[in-house]
């Protein structure tokens, strides 16, 4: 036994059983919404906009990008560019993805009105049903888990890989049931191991190699 074995054990058995949770927990009517909700994105031109703060914040540009991955066109805004005019990316129609886990971050509630006002949909993520973000949002994710790994239960790790795998749950069932092929994923994944493992496929599909 090394002399931290036990924070390890104890950090990696409750981060596991908060992803584990998800598949009792998450509401998948919601997640059904949603998934066909993103599967509209790219046909009508439209794009999704995600926000968060802190750890939410990191959260919030994965699920961007995982979600331009599979061709659902997604950026990150950052809260505080947001009240300096990065809002006017924000226009009538688009997804607007809110993170927070307490649901009552001022920084995000500051998109609400703003996205009301411009005919917006919103996805509001966050642990508390009655929070602010819960009450104002089109579509709310409750993602809750039962303990952050941390010694005071305070600290986002368990609850934000909770919320990451359910954004991946979202993404792959939008993926498969886009069209999406391999050869959409070379032309969003054409570098590093990803492109290299595609194009030789692509090259051996073509009689290249």
């Amino acid at each position: 036994m090394g002399k931290y074995d036990a924070v390890y054990d104890r950090v990696l058995t409750i981060e596991g059983e908060s992803i584990l949770s998800l598949r009792q927990s998450l509401n998948r009517e919601i997640l059904d919404q949603i998934v066909d909700k993103l599967l509209t994105v790219k046909p009508s031109g439209h794009k999704v906009i995600t926000a968060g703060c802190g750890t939410s914040g990191i959260a919030a540009r994965k699920i961007a990008h995982t979600l331009s991955v599979v061709e659902v066109p997604s950026f990150y805004l950052s809260p505080a560019n947001s009240v300096h005019g990065g809002t006017g990316a924000i226009q009538k129609d688009d997804i607007v993805v809110l993170l927070t886990k307490s649901g009552n971050t001022a920084e995000i509630i500051n998109y609400l009105p703003i996205c009301k006002k411009k005919g917006a949909f919103v996805i509001g993520v966050t642990a508390e049903p009655d929070s602010v973000l819960a009450k104002n949002s089109d579509i709310v994710i409750l993602v809750q888990v039962e303990r952050e790994p941390c010694p005071w239960n305070l600290i986002s790790t368990g609850s934000i890989l909770a919320t990451l795998s359910a954004w991946d749950a979202i993404a792959f069932a939008v993926m498969e049931h886009s069209g999406y092929t391999k050869e959409d994923l070379y032309l969003t994944h054409p570098g590093g191991g990803v492109g290299h493992a595609l194009k030789e496929l692509e090259d051996i599909r073509s009689g290249s190699k």
